[in-house]
């Protein structure tokens, strides 16, 4: 099982009005292990950044005017993805965000790429209904630290979300490797018992079935047979 735990940052709240993509990160999970394999650019947006915005993550446009345009990424990004249930934060958010950009270049939305889509969010809601659900709740609430996260940046947080998932859903990652375990246990019990009942048949000697034929024809002479 192929897991992606996805984060980005970007120049405002709103694709629709023309706000951009200027940082994704991608941590990868096999099986529920980190391989340490990620994907992680900067980007170049070709407008400002909203002020509020630049507060929550602390990228400048200083910062990100040699760094590459979104089309330049994109075939990367989306073989990194490929197949993989993507795990997100605020899912539509994210979601809304890479999908104006793919489809600023003619690709198609993200869905098409991937596996499927996971909620964090409306799991923690879920979960915790009326209570803050934000990663950094999430975050002291399952014992993570997260004292690095002083600015909000998309490796780190793809990072803590893997850690947060990971607490989230134990329980039924110790319920699956359980029932697989029984599983696995009850096929070696029915191939032992296979083995245990496996009988060697003996063809009869001429001898015998002389002996036999002489007997089925005493049962008929008596008239006691039972067939």
């Amino acid at each position: 099982m192929r897991q992606i735990f996805l984060d980005t940052e970007t120049t405002g709240l709103y694709p629709d009005q023309g706000h951009r993509i200027i940082e994704i990160a991608a941590v990868e999970m096999i099986n529920r292990r980190p391989t340490q394999n990620h994907f992680h650019v900067y980007l170049n947006p070709d407008r400002e950044i909203d002020a509020a915005a630049q507060e929550v993550h602390g990228i400048t446009l200083e910062f990100l005017q040699d760094k590459p345009h979104f089309d330049a990424i994109a075939d990367e990004f989306t073989r990194f993805i490929k197949d993989a249930e993507l795990i997100i934060h605020n899912a539509p958010f994210d979601v809304g965000f890479l999908n104006a950009e793919l489809g600023r270049i003619g690709l198609q939305p993200i869905q098409k790429f991937c596996d499927r889509i996971t909620d964090t969010l409306k799991m923690a809601k879920d979960a915790r209904p009326g209570q803050r659900n934000n990663l950094d709740a999430l975050c002291r609430h399952f014992g993570i630290d997260n004292s690095k996260r002083t600015l909000h940046g998309a490796l780190l947080d793809a990072e803590l979300l893997a850690e947060v998932y990971m607490a989230m859903t134990r329980g039924q990652d110790s319920l699956l490797m359980d029932l697989q375990q029984a599983k696995e246990t009850q096929s070696q019990q029915v191939m032992h018992q296979h083995q245990a009942v496996s009988i060697k048949v003996l063809p009869p000697e001429s001898e015998e079935l002389e002996a036999h034929a002489a007997y089925l024809e005493g049962l008929k002479k008596t008239g006691a047979q039972l067939w």
